[in-house]
């Protein structure tokens, strides 16, 4: 079964916040759903196109198991949490399992 992928890119207005709301309040349920963090922002180069300032990479056991926590309500409430002080784009993606 292929794995499931959160792919963001985000412009962060208040990192404190950022941290002790947003990243507080939705550790739990990433955790439930299984989410490992491949990529928190790092050294990168836009090599093409444009990009926000940071880029996360999120790997979960399944396609579903990334949807079944976007829709979860704890991470719904942490994200009315990160919309305050954040804008970004997401895509939950399904891996290739060739």
């Amino acid at each position: 079964m292929p794995k499931g992928y959160w792919i963001a890119h985000v412009d962060v207005t208040d990192q404190d916040a950022y941290v002790t709301g947003y990243i507080a309040a939705a550790k739990d349920t990433l955790a439930a759903h299984g989410a490992e963090f491949l990529v928190r922002g790092g050294t990168r180069t836009v090599a093409e196109g444009a990009a926000r300032a940071r880029t996360v990479v999120i790997q979960f056991p399944s396609y579903q198991a990334a949807r079944d926590c976007y829709n979860a309500t704890g991470y719904q409430l942490a994200k009315a949490k990160r919309d305050l002080i954040a804008t970004g784009d997401l895509v939950i993606i399904e891996g290739y399992d060739g």
